[in-house]
């Protein structure tokens, strides 16, 4: 117990001693995930709380311009601002110098254009009917003014499709209102019933959105959720800098030829730079939990939920840093010089990191990079973190993020075992 508690000692020694390793391990994660996180979580808030802002200049000196703009409102998916004395020119100004993204120009006329189209079209339909005859005028082609979207260019093209087919969706059920009072109005009538106008707005078909989890708890993601865990993650594989150099400065020195002539067994030294670097990545972890917890919501971030599947928690933070730790472990044991070390390990921790989705999450990537990202420990790290975040933490769903570590961790000690079995230290 004495050379175990000796060893670990030296461990904490040669820990404290390197600054620079210390700064990346503590520091730099620190200042990422509050950077990213403000960074993201506007883009967050757009997708989740599905809340648009867009500028409305309403010309239109009828009902339906302002009729639009109610329903637009109703739907609780746009934050509308209004502005009447906006031309063109303006509306560009105004999107570019207030920061937003969207605005949209009704035309004068719209409600004229609008009841005299939906006219002609139930004319039409009635005279197909044989309900009232024939009317040549009838059978003009009318055209609508159309309604202007202006869009600050970084705003991505799909989205501003999704934003147009909404739109287009309200409209058509505006004019359907309108075709339908038409219908009733050249058959005489004054208004559409009251009990037929409440069938027609409430006749749509019900879309029921269902969470792919068992779990009642359904947490909505966001940029809290995704950074604090990637950015732990982050900072536990970084360690390959401090730990990946030290075992090539032991090496280099000689102290692992020296460690062999202690009646002592050398996996003791390994058991002590892995009980200290574990102690290393917890901590960092730990750290940057509570900072997402409690400084969070004073800087008006989301709050970090905490998972209620604990132990599942415990499962994938120890498997996670046993995953760094063995990383950091292989760098070193096969690299010559330090340099080689904290390059190769620094280069290759930011490329999984890239394609482990720990930069921007792995859904918006490209299916071939989704696929290739699989490859990466930092993936199945931050999976198995989503899982307990967002899916409450099932094992079933856990068992693959839990598998792919352990096999990577096996992986990681069998070569670090082979390289130090040729080389006579073990």
């Amino acid at each position: 117990m004495g050379k175990l508690t000796a060893s670990i000692k030296k461990e904490f020694l040669l820990l404290v001693s390197d600054k620079v390793g210390l700064l990346l391990m503590y520091l730099m994660p620190i200042f990422l995930v509050f950077v990213i996180t403000i960074v993201q979580d506007s883009t967050f808030k757009l997708v989740n709380e599905n809340n648009i802002e867009i500028l409305v200049v309403n010309k239109d000196n009828g009902e339906l311009g302002d009729s639009l703009i109610s329903i637009l409102q109703k739907t609780g998916s746009f934050r509308i601002t209004e502005n009447k004395n906006l031309g063109k020119e303006k509306i560009k100004a105004t999107l570019v110098a207030d920061n937003q993204l969207l605005a949209f120009e009704i035309p004068r006329g719209f409600t004229s254009e609008l009841k005299e189209k939906a006219r002609g079209i139930s004319r039409g339909m009635l005279e197909e009917l044989g309900v009232i005859d024939a009317d040549t005028a009838s059978k003009t082609e009318r055209h609508s003014s159309p309604l202007n979207m202006y869009y600050d260019p970084i705003l991505q093209e799909n989205f501003r499709h999704s934003i147009a087919n909404s739109i287009y969706s309200l409209l058509g059920s505006l004019e359907n209102r309108l075709m339908i009072e038409s219908l009733y109005e050249e058959m005489g009538y004054d208004e559409v019933p009251s009990n037929l106008e409440h069938e027609l707005s409430s006749n749509r078909i019900e879309i029921k959105q269902i969470a792919a989890s068992n779990s009642s708890n359904e947490t909505i993601p966001n940029s809290t959720q995704h950074n604090v865990p990637a950015w732990s993650i982050f900072a536990m594989f970084f360690m390959v800098i401090s730990l990946g150099g030290n075992i090539v400065k032991e090496r280099l020195s000689g102290s692992f030829v020296r460690l062999q002539t202690i009646p002592s067994s050398f996996s003791l030294v390994l058991l002590s730079k892995v009980f200290i670097y574990l102690i290393v990545a917890l901590s960092q972890l730990a750290i940057i939990f509570i900072l997402g917890k409690f400084l969070f919501p004073l800087l008006a971030l989301p709050s970090l939920s905490m998972p209620s599947n604990l132990l599942g928690l415990l499962v994938i933070s120890i498997l996670s840093a046993f995953s760094a730790i063995s990383f950091a472990m292989l760098v070193g044991t096969y690299s010559k010089t330090v340099e080689q070390a904290s390059g190769f390990g620094a280069i290759t921790i930011i490329i999984f990191a890239a394609i482990g989705g720990i930069w921007v999450p792995s859904f918006v990537m490209p299916a071939y990079l989704q696929t290739i990202g699989k490859i990466s420990p930092l993936h199945w790290c931050l999976e198995g973190y989503y899982t307990l975040f967002l899916r409450d933490g099932e094992w079933n769903l856990l068992l693959p993020s839990v598998i792919f570590l352990i096999l990577f961790i096996f992986a990681c000690q069998m070569l670090i075992y082979l390289k130090l079995k040729i080389q006579n230290f073990i």
